[in-house]
């Protein structure tokens, strides 16, 4: 039986253009090497979302179906260090190698004698994850010193608010109306309404009739 060679895409959004993935990763085929493309649109750091693409290639490893899995850079796989050493041991028990556009060291790696091969690329496998790791980090540190948390709200660093925009006064008011003449929070969902983005009108939650009366009444 002849194995493929699965190319892993993924992208975090849809503004991102996994072409340039995919280019890049057919420079490393060979002329007849045969393969199969699986293509995600998924974060690769929360652990309790499943990849419906990434999962069905881990099922046709496990058959015995894929012989290499090629991908653009090693934080398409995963940006957690214990989830991508973990997917480096699944390849290696079946027998599958794993190779990168970006990590081309990878490729070279494969090539050194036992059992030194298998120490430098367990090796180049935790210190990839950990840069991978590190680097989401910073990342989220770099947007928590971006904001400004006051009395308000939270803010940008040019002073725009994030979040959710408040509602109306005159909702909040009515609201409070409702809870004064003794109706209970569903009640007040059901009979305050105020105004979308588009103009319509919609009901308020029961959570929003909860937060506005864990705050003061307005004057």
């Amino acid at each position: 039986m002849n194995r493929k060679t699965a190319i892993y895409i993924r992208t975090s959004t849809k503004e991102q253009n996994p072409k340039q993935q995919l280019h890049n990763c057919w420079e490393l085929l060979d002329s007849q090497e045969i393969y199969d493309i699986f293509e995600d649109q998924q974060s690769a750091w929360k652990e309790n979302i499943e990849r419906e693409k990434f999962e069905d290639m881990k099922k046709e490893i496990k058959k015995g179906n894929i012989s290499k899995v090629l991908v653009w850079d090693l934080d398409r796989i995963y940006r957690n260090r214990k989830n991508l050493i973990s997917f480096f041991q699944f390849c290696k028990a079946y027998r599958c190698k794993i190779v990168s556009y970006r990590q081309k060291f990878l490729r070279e790696l494969q090539h050194i004698q036992e059992p030194f091969n298998d120490i430098m690329f367990d090796l180049m496998v935790q210190i990839l994850g950990w840069l991978a790791e590190e680097e989401s980090e910073k990342k989220s540190d770099r947007i928590r010193k971006a904001v400004k948390k006051k009395k308000k709200g939270t803010y940008s660093f040019r002073g725009k608010k994030w979040g959710r925009k408040g509602l109306p006064i005159q909702t909040i008011k009515k609201v409070w109306e409702y809870h004064e003449k003794g109706y209970s929070i569903r009640e007040i969902a059901k009979n305050v309404r105020t105004t979308k983005k588009n103009g319509s009108m919609k009901n308020i939650s029961k959570s929003a009739v909860h937060k506005i009366l864990q705050e003061k009444p307005p004057k």
